[in-house]
């Protein structure tokens, strides 16, 4: 292993010093980098290189900030109101019904953004109203329900975390995709029936149940949003689209229904351009920043020396998933899911591949674990943004979260340890793996 005093070992410590100060990740990233090629002696023009290879050169990236447009155009105007009003509808009628209808509107929605934060900012902040009018549902069940659904948006397709993956193991994005089908569909189940059991125990109110003779008008007038995830879905798999294709097809679709419509004003819609645009910024600096960092992980041989020192505990392939399923719940509490997916899960990959574990089935067992980190204190995003839509205590937000964790944590490994639960839909498409 790297000493301190070494190029590599400094790198690490000033990514770990910039960031303690307040600097960025992917520009901490860059600058660690530059200073390591300084050190080594090499041009440090090397970095501005890798930048350019990486981020030109993938034609896969330009559907992250399509996606991100998307799903900013999705959330404004009345479309997300329309895939509230057809959820209530159909799941309302139940116990603790609009928890169910946050549920399966992060099902829904999910279909659309492939971001967990869309996800709770859009129509996640609809729904936590609604929960919280009235008393119905105690502000923090609200954020803690809101939160947890939220993490179906990036397992669902389409997916950002997946595309990123991706990019690091060279995987297929569409194959990647199907996979988070059954995946995404087995953890709305089971946020369903936790949802279902809080809503028993607490005896939170059942709502107004609306006639099924009007579920037609309603399921049409929600039509222009239900359709999103058919056109995106169906145009990647129909062999018409490629998924970067399919994401710019997205944007133009939530666009062009919202100016249809007349529920998206212009001001809206250069609001969700500036939105979309830092968003998009934020995340192009850290897969800027990882791409170098990458270029001195690969350099000091890194991966390879983490699979020799995993050989000599002689894990299998179930014991290798365990160690990473910890090692990635653990990270997830402290940083950030696009770092761990650009920095860490790169050195991860050839031992993985060694193991023979195929690359999409590992992809989507990382990718699960980061979105449950999304939920777990003390660095988890979803809880900030939650915490900051309803005001409630962390504390109690985490409290009302522990349920829907567990339940997540058991979902997750039953994908780790029954592959053929996300291979399947792939396979039926012609994945080999």
């Amino acid at each position: 292993m790297e000493s301190l005093l070494s190029p590599f070992g400094l790198a690490v410590v000033l990514i770990v010093v910039l960031s303690a100060l307040g600097a960025p990740i992917g520009l901490s990233m860059i600058a660690s980098s530059i200073v390591y090629l300084w050190i080594t002696g090499q041009d440090i023009g090397l970095a501005a290189e890798q930048v350019l290879q990486g981020l030109y050169t993938s034609f896969t990236l330009l559907a992250i900030p399509l996606f991100i447009l998307a799903a900013n155009l999705m959330n404004v105007g009345s479309l997300s109101d329309r895939l509230l009003t057809f959820c209530l509808a159909l799941v309302g009628r139940f116990r603790g019904g609009l928890g169910q209808v946050n549920v399966f509107s992060s099902l829904i929605f999910s279909g659309m953004s492939g971001s967990a934060v869309a996800d709770a900012v859009g129509v996640g902040r609809i729904i936590t109203d609604m929960m919280m009018k009235d008393g119905r549902y105690t502000p923090s069940y609200a954020a803690a329900c809101t939160a947890a659904t939220a993490v179906i948006g990036p397992i669902i397709p389409p997916s950002i975390p997946l595309v990123l993956y991706a990019l690091v193991a060279d995987a297929s994005v569409g194959y990647l995709f199907l996979a988070g089908v059954i995946p995404g569909l087995l953890m709305t189940a089971v946020m369903a029936a936790v949802n279902w059991w809080m809503a028993k125990k607490r005896n939170f109110p059942v709502e107004e149940a609306v006639p099924l003779r009007e579920l037609p008008r309603i399921t049409w007038y929600a039509m222009p949003a239900l359709m999103m995830p058919v056109v995106l879905l169906g145009g990647i798999y129909g062999g018409v689209m490629t998924p970067t294709e399919a994401a710019a097809v997205a944007a133009g679709y939530a666009l062009l229904v919202g100016w249809a419509l007349r529920i998206t004003t212009l001001s809206e819609t250069w609001k969700s351009l500036l939105a979309s645009a830092s968003s998009t910024a934020s995340v192009g600096i850290l897969i800027a920043g990882a791409l170098v960092f990458n270029y001195v992980v690969a350099r000091e041989n890194i991966p390879a020396d983490i699979k020799i020192w995993l050989d000599g505990f002689q894990l299998s392939k179930q014991e290798f998933l365990l160690v990473v399923n910890l090692l990635l719940l653990v990270l997830g509490c402290l940083l950030d899911a696009s770092t761990i997916l650009l920095v860490i899960v790169p050195i991860l990959i050839p031992a993985a591949q060694a193991l023979g574990i195929d690359m999409v089935h590992f992809g989507l067992v990382v990718v699960v674990n980061l979105m449950i980190g999304l939920i777990t204190p003390p660095y988890g995003v979803l809880l900030f943004v939650v915490a900051n839509m309803t005001r409630a205590p962390m504390t109690e937000i985490v409290r009302d979260l522990v349920p829907y964790i567990i339940w997540l944590v058991a979902a997750l490994f039953a994908m780790t340890y029954m592959p053929d639960m996300v291979l399947w839909l792939p396979r039926v498409f012609g994945y080999a793996g």
